[in-house]
């Protein structure tokens, strides 16, 4: 297991959350989003990144947190977790650090109204908490199934 993981720390209301670095592709900027018929209301739609459509998921609505305006600090995180690349909208993205192993715990039943189901671990930095996503679940294939089509098409 290795001693230090880098990961990328974005904000979402109150709360800090952390992705690895190895699974953001980029981060970009608020964009017009296309949206696509009957999908579920977390996928927003789709953007077309340097000649690549991406499915763009609203992690506020994906984690039942109240929705708000987008504003010029919102981004779109890309990541890739297995065959599945995504965009994901946040409220701002912060900072990249180095997290020590042995200042992450397993993650509590409910943070921040976010599931234990999408939560990797809850690392302690001094008197920050970091949520670290498990971008598996939150990108659970059998949830956006219906952007499995778009997917295949490229």
């Amino acid at each position: 297991m290795l001693n230090e993981q880098k990961v990328i720390i974005f904000q979402l209301k109150d709360e800090e959350y952390a992705v690895p670095v190895q699974e953001v592709k980029s981060i970009e900027r608020m964009q017009h989003i296309t949206r696509i018929p009957r999908t579920v209301p977390f996928v927003k739609g789709v953007i077309n990144l340097r000649g690549v459509v991406t499915p763009i998921i609203d992690l506020r609505s994906r984690f039942d947190i109240e929705e708000t305006d987008y504003t010029d600090s919102t981004r779109i995180i890309i990541v890739s977790v297995g065959t599945i690349e995504a965009g994901l909208i946040v409220d701002s993205a912060n900072d990249v650090i180095d997290l020590e192993a042995d200042s992450i715990e397993p993650p509590p039943e409910v943070v921040g109204g976010v599931d234990a189901e999408y939560i990797q671990g809850v690392a302690k930095i001094e008197k920050r908490l970091l949520i670290l996503l498990n971008l598996t679940k939150v990108l659970n294939p059998e949830k956006l199934a219906v952007l499995q089509p778009l997917e295949s098409g490229k």
